[in-house]
C-alpha cells in the first residue's frame, strides 16, 4: 500500500507526516507524530478518549482516516497548555482531582476546551451534555463536572480582568 502525504497544523504548529490510506488519525497522531496524549480506548468512537479538535470539531480521532486531516486544523491535549502554563481545565482538574488513572482524561480535557470554546459560560447541564461521549470508569463525573466549571469560571476572571487593564 502507497503512503499519503498529509500537511496539517497540530497545536498550532504546521505539520507533515506520511501516513496509510487505512490509518485513523489516532494511529498517525501517536504512531507517526509521537502525540501520546491522545490515548485509544474503545476504537469504536464510544469512549471519547481519542477526543480532538479537528477544525473547530469536537472529533473521536479513531473514527476519521489520517488522510482525511490534510488541510485539517487539530489540537490535541498537548496542544491546550500555552507559554504561561497549564490551561485553566488542566489546572483546575489537577486541583479538583478530576482524574485518577488518566486513560479519559486527555478526551476529557479536550472535551471541556471544544465546550468552553463555543460556550465560555456554561451550565452545569451544559457540560454534562457536552462530556456525554466521554466515559470514565474511576473517578466519577461530578469532580470532572465541577472542574471544567471552574476552569470556565477562572477564564472568565482572567478575561475581565484583562479588559480592565
Amino acid at each position: 500500500m502507497s503512503s499519503t502525504h498529509v500537511t496539517c497544523t497540530i497545536n498550532g504548529d504546521g505539520a507533515e507526516f506520511l501516513c496509510q490510506g487505512d490509518q485513523t488519525l489516532l494511529d498517525a497522531l501517536r504512531d507517526v507524530v509521537g502525540l501520546m496524549g491522545v490515548k485509544e480506548g474503545c476504537a469504536t468512537g464510544d469512549c471519547g478518549a481519542c477526543s480532538v479538535i479537528l477544525d473547530g470539531r469536537l472529533t473521536c480521532s479513531c473514527l476519521v482516516l489520517a488522510p482525511e486531516a490534510d488541510g485539517a486544523d487539530i489540537i490535541t491535549v498537548e496542544g491546550l497548555a500555552g507559554p504561561d502554563g497549564l490551561h485553566p481545565l488542566q489546572e483546575n482538574f489537577l486541583v479538583g482531582a478530576a482524574l485518577q488513572c488518566g486513560i479519559c482524561t486527555p478526551g476529557f480535557l479536550v472535551a471541556g476546551k471544544a465546550l468552553l470554546d463555543r460556550n465560555p459560560d456554561p451550565t452545569e447541564t451544559e457540560v454534562r451534555y457536552a462530556i456525554a461521549g466521554n466515559l470514565c470508569r474511576c473517578t466519577g463525573y461530578d469532580k470532572i463536572v465541577r472542574s471544567i466549571l471552574a476552569a470556565a469560571a477562572d477564564m472568565k476572571e482572567a478575561s475581565e480582568a484583562k479588559e480592565k487593564v
